[in-house]
């Protein structure tokens, strides 16, 4: 997919001979190469030559490298550096600890420290559920993972895992003020990953797990929300299917279809295409497929894995059996959350008019977006880049500020459905459009919204 991206955003420190139309040459230049400019600055200027930074989004490395040798090729131009502005954003990690209280001399020392800590520390002893009101429990999550399965990266271990939950971390402060911190486990071992966040939960008033391949992801989160007494919330799996929820619903009014009427497939029956089976069905879905490598899910097969049995024996109502390719005929809808490029072209086009197409697979989709508008009526990617951007952002910080307000430890699916309906009434009737089906990330009112529909149903359960 050759559309240049934030995500391969780099800066081109360039030394040109000066005229006035250096910059106008320069940035020409870096158009034909297909890169989009974003900032063009002159640094330096001298009496027979300037220092200017090019700022472009580009579609990968090695099209960041086309665009330098195009400028070195200008006549009397050098590029000094090439300065990778996602690597920059990086350096020194996204987090910092700040004190919420001032600590300006003894007495602001001796009160938050010794000698007064130690009675706040017995008054917790005496009444551990101080520990919500006296501590950063009260607004603390941990953000749990092993490495397994990081965006569509795969098992890339917990050191390289960090980037994105240091990005989590900030998202939850930057939406809904919630203090978040990466807790990063170098093992794989289920019981062990277990036994960790129990022992960790003393400090936090909730865990978000994260990018945990499955089936191992299931286990791990039943037994933790049994076994503790604060919320666990997978957002692989239920912040993927709130934000999926929330856009088809929108989606579907487009069309002017519902959704017990549409053939659904989804491609993917890993952590986050069994939650959002599960909650189309909560919904009234009655007619999806579900599609592993090997093709459909169907009952005329004996599956030894219980999420796959409980697919067979809960979707696919005409046993119907085939490959992905086969299952989309025809399909009214399509949601992707498995990887790139399973769909091309030609199967796009043999779906149902009107179609509907989630290609949500991260950095790259399993459809060209630009090829599915060919063909359907509404497509929605996670990329920020187009219009549609299904993001679980949408869903995750608000839906912890609930849980955090009401004090509860129990997610129900009444909860789940209550914010996936919050995220789509973001959208108004005189806003909803084909590229419009679900609100920006950015929207301010999202996460309290959220929020409130969150605890709201917990008061009510």
């Amino acid at each position: 997919m050759a559309t240049p991206s934030p995500g391969y955003s780099i800066t081109l420190r360039v030394e040109t001979p000066a005229s006035f139309t250096a910059t106008s040459e320069l940035a020409a230049a870096v158009a034909a190469a297909g890169a989009a400019i974003t900032a063009l600055d002159v640094t330096e200027s001298h009496h027979d030559s300037m220092v200017v930074d090019i700022s472009c989004n580009t579609v990968d490395a090695a099209h960041g490298e086309r665009v330098s040798a195009a400028l070195d090729e200008l006549d009397g131009v050098q590029v000094r550096k090439v300065s990778d502005r996602t690597f920059l954003m990086h350096l020194g990690g996204k987090l910092e600890v700040v004190p919420k209280v001032p600590l300006r001399n003894r007495d602001d020392l001796s009160r938050a420290y010794t000698p007064g800590v130690a009675r706040v520390c017995m008054a917790i002893a005496e009444n551990p559920d101080d520990a919500r009101r006296l501590t950063v429990k009260r607004n603390t999550i941990a953000v749990v993972t092993d490495g397994s399965a990081v965006l569509g990266l795969g098992n890339i271990g917990p050191a390289a895992a960090l980037p994105v939950m240091e990005g989590k971390a900030a998202l939850f402060k930057q939406f809904a003020d919630v203090d978040a911190w990466p807790v990063c486990l170098d093992t794989q071992d289920t019981e062990e990953i277990i036994m960790i966040v129990k022992a960790l939960a003393p400090v936090y008033g909730g865990v978000n797990l994260e990018d945990i391949a499955a089936p191992r992801c299931f286990e791990i989160e039943q037994r933790l929300r049994d076994e503790l007494d604060i919320p666990v919330f997978h957002d692989d799996q239920h912040g993927t299917a709130i934000v999926t929820l929330a856009a088809l619903q929108n989606a579907l009014k487009v069309v002017n279809k519902k959704i017990e009427d549409v053939k659904i497939v989804v491609a993917g029956v890993g952590a986050a295409g069994n939650a959002i089976i599960q909650l189309l069905k909560a919904q009234g879905a009655l007619n999806i497929i579900a599609c592993g490598r090997n093709g459909a899910i169907s009952g005329t097969e004996t599956y030894t894995d219980a999420h796959r049995t409980w697919l067979a024996e809960n979707t696919n109502p005409d046993n119907f059996t085939g490959t992905l390719h086969d299952a989309v005929a025809g399909a009214d809808v399509f949601i992707g959350v498995s990887g790139p490029n399973v769909l091309g072209e030609e199967q796009v086009a043999t779906m149902a008019n009107d179609a509907i197409i989630f290609a949500m697979a991260n950095p790259d989709p399993e459809v060209d977006p630009v090829i599915a508008a060919k063909y359907a009526a509404v497509v929605a990617t996670g990329r920020s880049d187009f219009p549609n951007q299904i993001n679980n952002v949408l869903a995750f910080p608000g839906f912890f500020r609930g849980l955090l307000d009401a004090g509860v430890a129990d997610i129900t699916p009444e909860m789940l459905v209550a914010a996936a309906h919050a995220i789509a009434d973001r959208v108004s009737a005189e806003e909803l459009n084909a590229s419009f089906i679900i609100p920006s990330v950015f929207d301010p009112h999202v996460a309290s919204d959220v929020a409130a529909a969150v605890a709201s149903a917990a008061m009510a359960k």
